[in-house]
């Protein structure tokens, strides 16, 4: 996807978190979109028409897919993920509400805003015309009952719960840990958005901490490392037959077009050399955890690698944006195989520069690891440091951040 000449990425400023249902699958992106200038004034149908590029019409919208509690499970049968986008600016807000209704996309409105009567009549024209609102706050006052019902979602700040008497399904954003995201939960709340990952370890908790599915891409990651005979490396993978199909899976996918099909590993590595078979290892080991809690980690360390790779694309080093994707890809290994990494590098090979960013050391790598975070943490100041530490320019960030979050949904 070439979105590198359209006007509104350098008139933005962008972050996304993760919503996750109640069986820890992320069904949505939530978007935050702040105006890259405090007066900047942004033409909302083309905000529109640029997220349509990574969210397509099959994705559906994320009220069909969050049903009430007592409703049971499921999803509605749509492809890919949702989009709830978060407008940060009362401008931005005005304009998304006045502009044509795109029903797939659910447009956050904190409760406050509705005081004014313009915005609750934009509200209540949106909603008419077919627009999905989230009503995020609790207003001051009780809304009028025809305004109430324009809204699908309630989303509450999990220092603010709303009222578990609430009609609406209930979102808690900013999650921040697993016992956050149990907590919302057992509170009753339909989903979650954020980042459960948690702190790092300190220590392993045990040294069966990783299970065996994993230990097998370990195992092979080393050899490939070491160079060794496609024989060997085939003797491998045979004791994991569903291990050599996700990884073909993988190289095959659309997301990274390869001009043929590759249809063994030996063809792949054939193709591809060493050097190149270990970032679809890395991709399969950060994807490979079958504990449910883990999915929004394994989500977020794929994006991490997408995205740290599309910020240096136009480099012309091919080395550095192979290092950058597995420095992504394993910025998460430590919560996924419980291991810190001061430990965990020992038993994965990794490039010296992708090693010291792991570990938190200064080097050329860690600055593109940090403003990967605070797009993740949604930080309109700390993705414009980052941005400027690194010297690229807004649109170059919000363009590597969408292009990543297309090529992942083509992965999945």
């Amino acid at each position: 996807m070439d979105m590198q000449d359209h006007p509104l990425l350098n008139q933005v400023v962008l972050g996304y978190s993760a919503v996750i249902d109640r069986q820890r699958a992320v069904v949505a992106t939530r978007l935050t979109v702040a105006p890259g200038q405090a007066d900047a004034v942004i033409d909302a149908s083309a905000l529109m028409q640029l997220l349509g590029e990574v969210w397509p019409e099959t994705a559906g919208a994320l009220s069909l897919r969050l049903r009430p509690v007592n409703a049971g499970a499921g999803s509605a049968p749509t492809a890919g993920l949702a989009l709830l986008i978060n407008p940060a600016g009362e401008a931005l807000l005005r304009a998304l509400l006045d502009a044509p209704a795109v029903p797939r996309y659910m447009i956050e409105v904190p409760a406050f805003m509705l005081a004014d009567p313009l915005v609750a009549a934009s509200v209540q024209a949106l909603s008419d015309s077919g627009g999905t609102l989230a009503l995020k706050g609790q207003p001051r006052e009780a809304l009028p009952d025809a305004l109430n019902a324009c809204f699908t979602l309630q989303i509450e700040d999990a220092a603010a719960p709303a009222p578990k008497a609430s009609p609406l399904p209930r979102l808690r954003h900013a999650v921040r840990s697993k016992a956050e995201i149990d907590a919302a939960f057992a509170d009753g709340c339909a989903a979650v958005a954020g980042w459960p990952i948690g702190e790092p370890p300190i220590k392993a908790q045990s040294k069966a901490a990783v299970p065996p599915e994993l230990q097998v891409i370990l195992e092979l990651i080393n050899r490939v490392d070491r160079e060794e005979p496609v024989e060997r490396l085939e003797a491998v993978l045979k004791n994991d037959p569903t291990l050599a199909f996700r990884l073909l899976r993988y190289i095959n996918s659309p997301g990274f077009g390869l001009s043929v099909e590759i249809g063994s590993f030996r063809h792949a590595l054939m193709m591809l050399g060493y050097q190149r078979l270990k970032r679809w290892l890395a991709l399969l080991l950060a994807s490979a955890s079958k504990d449910a809690n883990m999915k929004p980690v394994m989500f977020a360390a794929v994006r991490r690698g997408l995205i740290m790779e599309e910020l240096v694309k136009g480099s012309g080093d091919s080395e550095m944006r192979g290092e950058l994707f597995i420095c992504g890809v394993f910025s998460l290994l430590d919560r996924l195989l419980s291991q810190p990494f001061a430990e965990l590098l020992r038993a994965v090979p990794v490039p010296e520069r992708v090693r010291q960013a792991l570990l938190g050391e200064d080097g050329p790598f860690l600055p593109y690891l940090e403003l990967v975070q605070a797009i993740e943490q949604e930080s309109v100041l700390d993705v414009r440091d980052g941005a400027e530490r690194l010297m690229i320019g807004l649109a170059e960030v919000n363009r590597a951040l969408l292009a990543a979050l297309a090529t992942a949904a083509q992965l999945e």
